[in-house]
């Protein structure tokens, strides 16, 4: 077991991604990057911890900002609950005064689960706590030999005492880094880099030839199809969006005109047909149309009139964004 550690923590120390949320012990600027990219590549998440960083500074700067504000520049990442329980744990922090510094009250924080509770703890207090995700399955599910299909209850108790077990107590987050680092760039999910790495000589799979069959995995939900049409209306430099509410995707945030394919009404001209947008679970196809009326139409109930211009003041999903690009300049 030690051999297994002693030789990750040597491929990290050599080839570990320079991140700059690693160059700080400051918890809230790792947990903003933690929260960021849960959904998030590095590539793109970065840019957005920046930015939330020069905006709100500190976390007594996060807890007072309006909800509209962290939607907005949240904008893009999608999954935008996260963004809202960033604002919610800001201000269970905030009212306590400082941020957590034990591994059940960073666990307390609203949408901070096992591992990124987890991952706060080693990085920022040096807790010796194994995180658990995609990447940590694969490499110890491959090393091991370990047939038990990831995303059951029994993989994750199995592979979170495997991973403990496996912690150096004088250096957790940054073994906890060196799995993520090595799951995400030697041993992917396709076409791992088995030639180059330092723990080949002891890994189940590679000599038992099932490097391409492990982890297994459980069979995931099937992926729903929803169909509808968005409709931007222009009336004399106005358009009509509403506020999504709650129990749906996107709750919060704004859309145009949204109706039934083959339902009754105008839709104007159409700009795109059969866009596809795919969520998690889900994929949107949806006809973009502009609708360009010679009176003002009645709008339904929820919707209302705002000034073009001011459309960059509303967060809105990408599906919405890219509606507007196929707008007519």
């Amino acid at each position: 077991m030690r051999l297994f550690s002693d030789t990750l923590l040597d491929w990290y120390d050599a080839n570990g991604r320079d991140l700059p949320w690693r160059r700080t012990r400051d918890p809230y600027a790792i947990w903003l990057s933690e929260i960021i990219l849960q959904q998030t590549r590095i590539a793109q998440g970065r840019s957005y911890w920046e930015r939330f960083l020069q905006t709100y500074p500190d976390v007594q700067a996060l807890a007072a900002a309006q909800e509209d504000d962290v939607l907005r520049l949240w904008q893009g990442l999608g999954y935008y609950s996260r963004a809202r329980n960033l604002l919610t744990a800001a201000r269970q922090i905030a009212a306590q005064g400082r941020f957590p510094d034990t591994l059940a009250g960073i666990r307390a924080l609203k949408g901070v689960g096992d591992y990124t509770a987890a991952a706060i703890a080693s990085f920022a207090f040096g807790i010796p706590a194994a995180v658990v995700d995609g990447n940590v399955y694969r490499v110890l599910a491959r090393h091991f030999g370990i047939p038990t299909p990831v995303g059951s209850t029994a993989a994750k108790k199995e592979f979170t005492a495997l991973a403990q077990s496996l912690l150096p107590p004088d250096r957790p987050g940054d073994f906890n880094q060196a799995m993520m680092d090595f799951g995400a760039t030697l041993c992917t999910p396709a076409s791992p880099a088995c030639a180059r790495c330092p723990l080949a000589d002891s890994c189940a799979a590679l000599a038992t030839g099932r490097v391409d069959s492990l982890p297994v995995r459980e069979k995931g939900a099937a992926v729903q199809e929803r169909r509808f049409d968005y409709v931007y209306v222009r009336f004399h430099g106005r358009t009509a969006i509403r506020r999504r509410g709650t129990g749906d995707i996107w709750a919060g945030l704004y859309e145009p005109l949204v109706c039934d394919p083959g339902s009754g009404g105008s839709r104007g001209k159409l700009l795109k047909k059969g866009v596809k947008h795919q969520l998690t679970h889900r994929t949107l196809i949806v006809d973009f149309y502009l609708w360009e009326p010679a009176e003002e139409p009645a709008l339904p109930e929820g919707w209302s009139w705002i000034e073009e211009a001011e459309l960059d003041r509303y967060a809105k999903p990408r599906l919405f964004e890219l509606l507007l690009e196929a707008l007519p300049k």
